[in-house]
């Protein structure tokens, strides 16, 4: 029996094409992809900039170093350290869960980027179990 092509498309050069792509500029669009949502989150979470800030006052307004007896200088003085531990401890916290989201981020990105190697071969695989007669276990 012969079949005729009438688009003058050949089906197996569709399959050629899409896995070609698949694994070349798809792949790349998929690193691509992660990369630019880590550096989204370093730029928003500011990681370097919260390590060089650690101990600077947090949101300090009160503080005045320009008292003039000794008590007001004390007092300034607690101030500002209170706000520095104030400010470590809220940058602390930052840093923690920004590094904690991209580290998440780093696994989901290896297991969608492996997903995205495997996926094509799934069908050559059910046929292969097919052929040997693998069932799976939820069927029997």
């Amino acid at each position: 029996m012969v079949y005729y092509n009438v688009s003058g498309y050949n089906s197996n050069m569709f399959l050629v094409g899409l896995l070609s792509w698949w694994y070349s500029d798809g792949l790349i669009d998929r690193v691509r992809m992660m990369r630019d949502r880590l550096l989204s989150s370093a730029d928003f979470f500011s990681v370097s900039l919260l390590i060089s800030t650690l101990f600077s006052p947090f949101r300090q307004i009160s503080a005045d170093s320009a008292a003039v007896s000794l008590g007001d200088h004390m007092h300034a003085f607690f101030d500002k350290l209170l706000s520095r531990i104030i400010g470590s401890i809220v940058r602390i916290f930052m840093i923690i869960f920004g590094v904690v989201t991209m580290l998440l981020q780093i696994i989901f990105g290896v297991v969608i980027l492996t997903s995205w190697l495997i996926v094509p071969l799934l069908p050559a695989i059910g046929l292969a179990g097919m052929a040997i007669g693998v069932v799976p276990q939820w069927i029997i």
